[in-house]
């Protein structure tokens, strides 16, 4: 199935009023413990009462307002929380100006969203902000280990329709999921997707709910396979957005994200030196790019795997060995999975790495390393902090596995709330576009974000940086066949 061209839209020269509601900012101070508690990790946090509390299912809780409609950790950690929103809200420009300016005119008047996302901080400024342009939402966690508790708490508190908590279990997880669908006088019409559970569940055990729904939009690697797997086969009756591969979502969330927030996954939980250690990446994407470039820039000897022969070629050129996994397992340091595969890490793999190799994940699927064949009688777990697991063979070697093999960045550390605005403003214009489309603009198909929208959603960022762009001439624009108002670039140009 062939990523279809997305009509033109106007949706960059939006001319919408500027006003919004302005919040008072929280004067409740942060207490540490609290902070520890809803940030993904810290090397301080490791896993205390907060995780071995009963689970949220059984236990009755309300927030401020009577309503019992959320399944959250702790809804009394709410202002901590609020204050997390509020600072995210501070390095979101591009979601909070698109707040701002849709705000009165409320394209999204009478969408009712699903949402399934990470649940952080960042998200809940998008969450607040479809809210703000009209929508009603109900909301669920892509992963069971990513959710700030204290921010759902938040999210809970403005009467949210959140469910999602730190540590769920698999089992949790879809309960959760299928609470937001199903939900007496509410019926979804809007889906976003990471990862594409929801669209997956829906479609499944809600065929009914399913055709009802003007659009999804995606925004994970998994999720858009899935989503062109499904429209391959005849299954996708609804038009969706893929919006992973708009530029200003792959090389800007993706790459930046990536980049810094390797370092920091790694250091919170390991504490590890980076000069010096050798480390293998496998794959060269975007998300790779970013990885193996951080690492390199801290002194690491960094070898690369890939498939692609052109990825293959950008990493020799960029002073990277391009090797196989197999050359090199015994004496690396840390292995690092980015490709969105299956079995990448296999228990082979894992069988020859040396005593004390770091393994961890920065692609979106849980599936890249075989974690599953880890749980056996003669291998010991020890978990020595949070989402950091010692796995020991008989003759005493260990490896140091993260987050179980899922997320790592998202699991153990945070990510930059400025690139994540870049994402969250595209995900609310495509949702916005959909919503108010005319009927049968879009058939039952796979839309990538054209070209206007993604210079709008640079456009919205680029204040932050005091950035000031050039105007074309009217000699200018005719000599380059190109619109003063853009779009600036082909669709074939890669940037």
């Amino acid at each position: 199935m062939s990523k279809s061209k997305m009509p033109e839209t106007t949706l960059a020269d939006l001319s919408l009023a500027d006003k919004t509601a302005v919040k008072k900012p929280s004067i409740e101070a942060r207490r540490f413990s609290d902070v520890s508690t809803c940030s993904f990790s810290s090397a301080c946090f490791t896993g205390s009462s907060d995780e071995e509390e009963t689970s949220p299912k059984d236990r009755k809780q309300r927030n401020s307002n009577g309503s019992s409609d959320f399944c959250v950790k702790n809804i009394g950690k709410h202002s901590f929380g609020r204050r997390e929103i509020e600072i995210a809200e501070q390095e979101m420009p591009g979601i909070m100006t698109l707040r701002k300016r849709a705000a009165e005119d409320k394209p999204l008047k009478n969408a009712q969203i699903v949402g399934c996302t990470h649940i952080n901080s960042q998200t809940a400024v998008l969450i607040e902000t479809l809210i703000e342009l009209g929508a009603s939402v109900r909301w669920a966690a892509c992963n069971i280990y990513s959710t700030q508790n204290a921010v759902a708490a938040a999210l809970a508190e403005a009467d949210v329709p959140i469910y999602g908590w730190r540590g769920e279990t698999e089992e949790d997880f879809w309960w959760c999921l299928d609470r937001c669908i199903r939900h007496d006088g509410w019926q979804p019409n809007l889906i976003l997707d990471d990862g594409g559970d929801a669209t997956h569940l829906m479609l499944k055990k809600y065929p009914e709910y399913f055709k009802a729904i003007k659009g999804i939009v995606e925004e994970s690697v998994t999720g858009v396979h899935r989503l062109y797997q499904m429209s391959k086969a005849g299954k996708l009756t609804v038009p969706a957005i893929n919006v992973n591969d708009s530029v200003t979502k792959n090389k800007f969330d993706t790459y930046y994200t990536s980049r810094d927030s390797i370092l920091d996954s790694l250091k919170r939980t390991t504490d590890i030196m980076f000069g010096g250690k050798q480390v293998v990446v496998c794959g060269y994407g975007d998300v790779g790019k970013g990885c193996a470039k951080s690492l390199k820039g801290q002194g690491c000897i960094v070898y690369v795997t890939e498939i692609d022969p052109i990825c293959a070629i950008q990493a020799a050129m960029d002073g990277f060995r391009v090797v196989r996994l197999n050359e090199v397992v015994k004496n690396v340091d840390v292995v690092i999975t980015a490709t969105g595969s299956k079995s990448v890490v296999t228990r082979d793999h894992m069988n020859r790495m040396k005593n004390g190799c770091i393994v961890c994940n920065m692609g979106h699927s849980s599936s890249e390393i075989d974690v599953h064949s880890l749980h056996s009688a003669e291998l010991t777990w020890e978990r020595v902090r949070s989402q950091v697991d010692h796995v020991i063979w008989p003759d005493g070697k260990m490896i140091i596995l993260l987050a179980e093999g899922r997320l790592v960045n998202l699991s153990c550390s945070t990510i930059s709330s400025f690139v994540v605005s870049v994402t969250s403003t595209t995900q609310a214009l495509a949702l916005i576009e959909l919503y108010n489309s005319a009927p049968q603009r879009y058939k039952s198909d796979v839309y990538l974000l054209p070209k206007k929208m993604d210079e709008y959603v640079a456009s919205l960022h680029l204040s932050t940086f005091d950035a000031h762009l050039t105007e074309l001439t009217e000699e200018q624009a005719k000599f380059s066949g190109l619109s003063k108002a853009g779009p600036f670039k082909a669709n074939y140009y890669r940037y």
